[in-house]
């Protein structure tokens, strides 16, 4: 019987390339305004967007966060090692080994103070027409954000909203 090597490989930032966060609101099937994060990556690693995609997968893996599987309630789980900082109108999303901060604007700001958590979709889909430093349309972003293939490619979790104030 023949066996196949595994070969681990050790996981490095420079894998997920650009790595996006945004920040909008939404109408929420409540009637109320649902803050949204959506976090990608330009696809810009070496390797390109199928190495962008595979690295943000073992990301979300080893963060507990599973792709294209059921919504994690970070609300209910408090070891969950993905957190949400608000802060001085920037939203913080950490997850090890990482860091990843955006402005976040004024009706996502009043939105998670309201419901004291945000809703992040964290797509191993890459995103190379959004460019870094660029505002995206809103239809642009409904159009990416909105796509079965984004959806089904990401982890969805719902992130308790914290401050350094309490």
């Amino acid at each position: 019987m023949t066996s196949t090597p595994s070969e681990t490989r050790p996981f490095r930032p420079a894998d997920l390339g650009t790595l996006v966060v945004l920040a909008w609101s939404g109408e929420a099937p409540d009637g109320g305004d649902m803050p949204y994060l959506l976090a990608y990556s330009l696809g810009d690693a070496e390797g390109g967007p199928e190495a962008t995609a595979t690295a943000i997968g073992a990301l979300l893996a080893n963060n507990g966060l599973p792709v294209g599987g059921d919504l994690v309630d970070g609300t209910a789980r408090p070891g969950l090692p993905v957190t949400l900082l608000v802060e001085a109108g920037q939203a913080v999303l950490s997850l090890a080994p990482l860091n990843a901060q955006c402005p976040a604007p004024d009706e996502w700001l009043a939105a998670v103070g309201e419901r004291g958590y945000a809703y992040l979709v964290f797509t191993t889909r890459a995103w190379p027409a959004a460019e870094p430093g660029r505002p995206v349309t809103p239809e642009a972003l409904t159009e990416f954000a909105g796509a079965e293939e984004t959806l089904t490619a990401a982890a969805h979790v719902v992130l308790p909203a914290r401050s350094l104030r309490g």
